[in-house]
């Protein structure tokens, strides 16, 4: 399971719970059409609300766990291409779905040729460093 999915559901699972609760603390209440001066008595008599301030903790609480996930996920960065053993170095398109391609594992290169349902060994590189340099013909 890749990080971005578990930090989405997270997410997602912080969302609905606190959805759920704002649902469960609205069902008890019963909503009568009445006029303004009823309406500012009633608003009074409607108590601490303290269902509604757990709601709001709950939350928050939620929200901040959603959001260490999405923390964690970023602090953990994935390998580099330095530290990788295999990469491709270069890659050239030759037409056609075919391709040249220099590889490298472990401090050694290797020309590739890629083709549909193939790939080849064309031969093994050395480092222009490491190689004896040509003399010039006279």
């Amino acid at each position: 399971m890749t990080s971005r999915f578990r930090t989405l559901s997270a997410a997602l699972l912080a969302l609905a719970m606190t959805a759920a609760v704002a649902i469960a603390a609205d069902d008890n209440k019963v909503i009568f059409p009445a006029s303004k001066d009823s309406a500012s008595a009633s608003a009074g008599a409607a108590g601490n609300g303290s269902l509604g301030n757990m709601s709001l903790i709950v939350g928050l609480v939620l929200a901040a766990v959603g959001g260490w996930f999405v923390w964690r996920g970023r602090m953990s960065a994935p390998l580099s291409r330095d530290k990788a053993l295999l990469a491709i170095s270069e890659t050239r398109s030759l037409g056609n779905r075919q391709y040249l391609v220099v590889a490298s594992y472990e401090n050694k290169k290797f020309l590739l040729g890629v083709c549909p349902g193939r790939i080849d060994l064309l031969a093994p590189l050395h480092d222009a460093a490491a190689a004896p340099a040509e003399k010039p013909r006279s």
